[in-house]
């Protein structure tokens, strides 16, 4: 049997067909992130401690940028739109394998891996604005003429963007760096937009960022969404150094106990804005705050935020958003050949300098970890090689800013300390500046340790050298901590002035301790941090008496 249709009906019935095509309803468009924060310049695995939410915990090996390259390009094979982004700190405090190269192997390797675009950090700024362009765009003209273009003779600068809205120049009262950078993915615009933390200034050289304001985060994000609106953009995410804490594990989705610097900030951006990839705070979290997720992924590429963005395929808008961390262990991924015969180029070329022997020690590890006093014996340790490299020009007091010891110092099981396990505590170069402060300037500067406006807790303690101790009250209040002060066991006369040294950062007012700059009959040593460390270890095993203790000397007491 067989059916004809009527003059007429089968246009009718194609009609029908085809409207119902036209109106199947299309799958969601998946657009892939992956993000990283504070890598600086952890070329190599290095330790990560961890408390996962299936209840796992300890320390293990992770990062490193060819763990990361090889986890990058395994998923990029899943789906090969995939971005890569960051959220700041990419170099600077790095290890001395990047940091006596001028972190340019870091950029290097950062470009072989396709970064597409990062927030500028605060310590990007760790060398100045000249330095930072320099790192930007190329060239051998920089501050730091003993590391630039030593490494390869032309550095050719970032292919990726750094972004900062809220770093404005004063002369052209424009941002000193693009705000955004728009990317277009499966017929998708995405606008990027970069901010750093307002309080930037105050924890990099004064004197490297004359010239540049920095701006309140959200007015400067908000500010840019009607220009990028204009030309097409549909899905914005921001890229911020600046993060937050929370009680969450690392891994735990939709965390919703995250407090700290980030949280006023995301409150006030533009309702469009749902996606924030945060840094700053080294600390792992995907936390949901009002309705927006806000992700970070620890620090030296230990972890790796995965984002999923879910797209409408009609009007092109933002339907949802989730995120994963993943720790990145070595050999977890099949490794990228491009990766490794760079970082054999990387460990060939600076080999001798990590692998040179300083000094024997007296332990294999001396922590940064705080005491319950506000002592870590590694701070100890630097502060008293500061006051030996400066005692013979009348220095009494020596301090170290707990922020500026970026790695404990950890070394092998002969004890021998070689300038790169040295150079990783203290990277930035720093030199020693020696000034007159008064006994009352002295209890000024320590009261600021718990008083300062938007301090970080874990890193508002200043380290003291041997001679010079104090007693303090937690339940006194503001400006009435400091119960005591003595300097060889007599008390501080705060009418008296005394010599005392500290790293340039710190004599600038840096760290948020501005009486610093305040200090009289200020000179600048020209010695460097490093080099005043790794003469005290020296000068101590050649005494018999090896440097560095597990435990913390007692200079600090905490009375409640």
């Amino acid at each position: 049997m067989s059916f004809h249709l009527r003059p007429g009906a089968a246009l009718a019935a194609a009609a029908f067909v085809l409207a119902g095509c036209a109106s199947a309803p299309q799958p969601p468009i998946d657009i892939q992130l992956v993000a990283l924060n504070d890598f600086h310049g952890n070329l190599e695995p290095s330790k990560f401690s961890y408390r996962s939410q299936d209840g796992s915990a300890g320390t293990i090996q992770a990062g490193g940028i060819e763990a990361v390259a090889a986890a990058v390009d395994a998923w990029r094979r899943e789906d090969r739109d995939l971005l890569l982004v960051g959220a700041g700190d990419l170099v600077g405090a790095s290890p001395a394998i990047s940091s006596m190269w001028a972190d340019e192997p870091t950029i290097d390797a950062l470009d072989l891996l396709g970064l597409n675009v990062s927030s500028v950090g605060n310590h990007e700024f760790d060398a100045g604005r000249v330095e930072l362009l320099r790192q930007q765009y190329g060239g051998c003209k920089s501050p730091r003429t003993e590391k630039a273009c030593k490494f390869a003779p032309d550095f050719g600068g970032a292919h990726y963007t750094y972004l900062a809205a809220n770093v404005v120049d004063a002369k052209t009262g424009k941002p000193f760096l693009p705000a955004y950078k728009i990317e277009e993915v499966k017929g998708v615009k995405i606008g990027f937009i970069g901010a750093v933390l307002r309080d930037a200034a105050s924890v990099v050289l004064a004197s490297g960022i004359e010239g540049l304001s920095f701006e309140d985060e959200a007015t400067a994000i908000n500010r840019v969404l009607p220009e990028l609106r204009a030309q097409g953009v549909t899905v914005f995410v921001v890229l911020i150094h600046e993060g937050g804490t929370t009680s969450d594990p690392f891994d735990q989705p939709n965390c919703s106990h995250l407090k700290g610097g980030i949280v006023p900030i995301a409150k006030r951006l533009d309702p469009a804005i749902r996606l924030i990839v945060s840094g700053h705070t080294h600390r792992g979290y995907l936390c949901d705050v009002d309705g927006r997720t806000i992700t970070q992924a620890e620090t030296a590429g230990h972890v790796l935020s995965r984002i999923q963005l879910t797209v409408d395929p009609a009007t092109h808008a933002l339907r949802g958003v989730s995120a994963r961390n993943v720790v990145v262990k070595p050999g977890d991924y099949p490794a990228v050949a491009t990766l490794e015969q760079y970082m054999r180029a990387v460990r060939g070329r600076s080999q001798a300098a990590l692998t040179q022997p300083v000094a024997p020690v007296a332990v294999r590890s001396v922590t940064r970890k705080l005491a319950s006093s506000g002592e870590a014996a590694l701070g100890d340790l630097i502060a008293d090689a500061v006051l030996e490299a400066t005692r013979d020009q009348g220095v009494q007091i020596g301090f170290m800013n707990t922020a500026g010891m970026r790695k404990d110092f950890d070394v092998g099981a002969n004890l021998m300390a070689t300038y790169g396990q040295a150079q990783m505590v203290l990277p930035f170069g720093n030199t020693l500046v020696i000034m007159d402060l008064t006994g009352k300037q002295l209890r000024d500067i320590l009261e600021l340790q718990w008083h300062r406006e938007h301090a970080d807790v874990d890193h508002s303690m200043l380290q003291i050298s041997h001679g010079f101790a104090y007693r303090w009250d937690s339940t006194m209040g503001r400006g009435a901590r400091v119960v005591g002060m003595t300097l060889n066991g007599e008390p501080i006369d705060e009418n008296k002035q005394y010599r005392v040294v500290a790293n340039n950062f710190l004599a600038e007012g840096g760290d948020g301790f501005p009486v610093f700059a305040q200090g009289q009959n200020k000179r600048d040593t020209g010695i460097r941090d490093i080099d005043a460390f790794t003469a005290y270890l020296k000068q101590q095993a050649a005494a018999g008496k090896p440097a560095g203790s597990a435990e913390p000397a007692g200079r600090i007491e905490r009375v409640r």
